[in-house]
This record gives C-alpha cells, structure tokens and sequence, in this order.
C-alpha cells in the first residue's frame, strides 16, 4: 500500500498593517529631516502640518466623493475658534482643546453636508461659498466672542500630557502636530479602504449606478462631511495651540482656493497626494516669497500652469504608476 505523504507549502503571509506602517514610518522621517535639519523653521513646518489636515479633509469630500466645495476653510476655521475660545476660557490641556476641534469640526461638517450635497454641479458650489462667507461673516461679527478683525488671542494651551511645554521654537508643537498627523493619517488610510470609502468612491465615479443597485447616496456623503469636518478641525485646533492666535485668514475663501489647488498639484483622490501638494506648494511659496516678496505670486502661478498641463492629474500620479511598474516587473521576475 503507497503511502501518501502530505507536505506543506509555506505561503507568504499579509502584513496586517502594512500600508499604514509604511505610511506612518514615511511621515515620521520625512518630519525627522525637517526637524534635524530646518530647526529654525519649524514654526513653519508646523503651519504646514495644520493645514495638511484641511487639505486631506477636502480630499475625502472631493477627491473620493466628487463634491465640488470652495468654502471648505469654514470647517477648519471653526474648530480653531471653538479650541481657541476654550483655551481662553480655561481649557488649557492640548489633547482636550485637540477633542474641542474635532467636535466643532464635526457638527460643521454635518451641517454644511447636508446643506451642500443635496445639490450638484455649479449650485453645489455656489452653496459652498455662501456658507463660507457666512461663517466668515459670523466670526467677524461676533467679535465679543472671536475678537473680529483683530483676531482671538490670548491662546496659552498647558504642557503636553502635563510634561512638554510649547517653547518659542516650536519644537513641542511640531513634534505633538506630527505626532497627531501619523495617527491620524494612518487611521484615513485604512477608512477610504473600507466598504464605506470604496462606496463613496463609486459614487464619485458613478453615482447613477450607486443609485440603480440600493446605495442611499445623500447619507453617505454627509457622513463623509462629519468625518472630513473632524479632520479639518484638528488641524484648526493644532493651528491655534501652536500660533496662540486664530484669524478671520483661517476662515477666508482665499484659505479654500489655496488648499483646493494644494489637492489639484498632489492628486485628488490620493492621500499621500494632498500631503504632496501641501508639501510642495508651501515649501515652494515659502522659498519664493522670502526670495522675491514683490513677484512670488508670478512665479507659483507658473508652477501651477506646468504642472497642470503635464501632469493635470497631480504630481502623486506619475509617481504611483511608476511605483506600480517596479511592482509588476519584480512579481514577473
């Protein structure tokens, strides 16, 4: 009688996490870099990781779900005055103030999703502006509460987990901002991998065919808007723990059309692309700008206009493909 022998085949096993280690260990060197070698300039590494937040939450609105925004700052604006105002008034713990944001966020979000995404094409983005420009009204007007045009100062938030205190040169805020955009950002990448973000990402691709098999399209997008609200309030909050002022600038349509652009040169419907553009616009505005401060402007359209012309799908495009070529070229040899 043959005896049968049952040998077994090792198999490659899935890294749980792996996308999200990758993406986290990215972030923490790339802030390492500029950490060790721009120390007197991490005031303005900081801003930049503030408004990556605002970025990336346009990007989940408009990148995966195809809405048409230019008032988006409202949501970002509102969580840095509602942490601002809490720390004023005696909340000074900065994880507290970072909970203030993303509650504030939150509310505006939801409330101006289900306004804006009843809507489509150019109603849906006329929309967006009038609830921009109303939020910038009401913070300028409601100046007892906000400071009107003179801005809400007097931000003094406490020592981090009640051990760093923010110093001068921002060494407490930008490490406690980058640590806040690696768990965030890993927690992002793995909720548009979700049924809920793949969802949203049909919609945006086809919502008629969403509609023809079952998907409630309204609720999902004004989710996504709460979702996207608390992550642009945490980079309001972590703008107004580390400036210690708030503005009407972090509220103003100029602040929309700014990170709209941003989202356009990295990719939309790409993370790492908002994180890209914010990257590169910033850095290139801020060499520029202390370059040449009378004709900066000049010179970031024409980046602008290349990149939209050769690459009008953003910069993370022709990197992803190349990164894809490497991939099928090494699983064919």
């Amino acid at each position: 009688m043959s005896e049968i022998v049952v040998t077994h085949v090792p198999h490659k096993r899935s890294i749980p996490f792996g996308q999200e280690a990758v993406g986290a260990l990215s972030i923490i060197a790339l802030g390492a870099i500029g950490y060790f070698l721009y120390p007197d300039d991490l005031a303005f590494l900081t801003r930049l990781i503030g408004i990556a937040f605002l970025v990336l939450s346009l990007d989940l609105v408009t990148g995966y779900c195809g809405v048409a925004t230019l008032g988006h700052a409202a949501q970002f604006g509102v969580g840095a005055y509602a942490a601002g105002i809490a720390c004023v008034r005696g909340i000074t713990d900065p994880v507290a103030l970072l909970a203030v944001g993303v509650f504030a966020g939150t509310i505006m979000g939801l409330i101006s999703g289900a306004l804006i995404t009843r809507f489509r094409g150019l109603p849906q983005l006329v929309l967006s502006i009038a609830v921009g420009q109303l939020v910038a009204a009401l913070a300028n007007k409601l100046s007892w509460l906000t400071g009107g045009s003179d801005g809400l100062s007097g931000i003094t938030p406490g020592k981090v987990f009640g051990i760093f205190n923010f110093d001068m040169y921002s060494r407490t805020a930008f490490l406690f901002s980058l640590g806040v955009l690696v768990i965030v950002f890993v927690l992002l990448q793995r909720f548009v991998r979700s049924p809920f973000g793949l969802m949203c990402r049909g919609i945006k691709d086809d919502d008629l065919r969403a509609r023809m098999i079952g998907v409630s399209i309204y609720p999902r997008l004004v989710v996504m808007y709460g979702v996207a609200g608390a992550v642009a309030g945490i980079g309001g909050a972590l703008t107004a723990i580390s400036t210690g002022v708030v503005g009407l600038d972090s509220v103003s349509f100029e602040r929309s059309a700014e990170v709209l652009v941003m989202l356009v040169l990295g990719g939309a419907g790409h993370l790492w692309g908002a994180l890209a553009g914010t990257v590169i616009f910033m850095i290139f505005e801020h060499i520029v700008a202390a370059a040449n401060p009378f004709h900066w402007m000049t010179l970031v359209g024409l980046l602008l206009i290349l990149i939209v012309v050769f690459a009008p799908r953003g910069l993370i495009e022709p990197v992803l493909s190349l990164a894809s070529r490497f991939k099928r070229k090494g699983e064919a040899a």
